[in-house]
């Protein structure tokens, strides 16, 4: 498999600053929480939860969500390869709030929407925004991100990787070949 490095870790971490500055922008004076859709997507989450509380200079409420059970592909999946389920954590309450999910790569549009059904089990926010490092396209459902790092256009023969240092020991986006195209 052969690896395109678009974005480094400085790379990241200024995407994360922007992000951050374009939230508190979007979002004046209403009050937001950002929660992550496990794994990678919760460890953006936090650094994001980071950046938006030094803006505005107040903690915000930061929330973790395992959309494992929420899948619509979970009983097509080869029963050795089920999904490791983490626990999801919101300890505050949603109600009326504006709620910013973060996911690492937003792709079918599936994670999005199966995230949405599992924050929905925890009340009833006034706004979901989506925020993603990295938008590749190839959308299944509706859905559209409202903050976005980086669009990198992709073919259904590559794959994104998102790897972060709390997870996978280095900090960065690349783009691989899945496999040869054969004509």
């Amino acid at each position: 498999m052969n690896n395109k490095v678009v974005l480094d870790g400085p790379g990241i971490a200024r995407t994360i600053v922007r992000i951050g500055h374009q939230i508190v922008e979007q979002t004046e004076g209403r009050d937001i929480a950002i929660v992550g859709i496990h794994r990678r997507g919760a460890v953006l989450a936090r650094r994001l939860a980071a950046e938006v509380s030094k803006l505005v200079g107040q903690e915000v409420p930061l929330g973790e969500l395992d959309i494992s059970f929420y899948r619509d592909d979970v009983a097509l999946r080869d029963p050795a390869r089920q999904p490791i389920v983490h626990a999801s954590k919101i300890d505050f309450a949603i109600d009326g709030m504006t709620v910013i999910l973060v996911d690492d790569v937003l792709y079918t549009g599936r994670t999005v929407r199966s995230a949405i059904d599992a924050l929905f089990d925890y009340g009833r926010p006034q706004r979901v925004q989506l925020a993603v490092l990295a938008d590749r396209g190839h959308r299944e459902l509706p859905i559209r991100p409202d903050y976005v790092g980086k669009n990198l256009p992709t073919s259904r023969h590559e794959r994104v990787n998102v790897r972060v240092e709390e997870i996978d020991g280095v900090e960065e986006v690349a783009i691989a070949q899945l496999q040869e195209v054969t004509v």
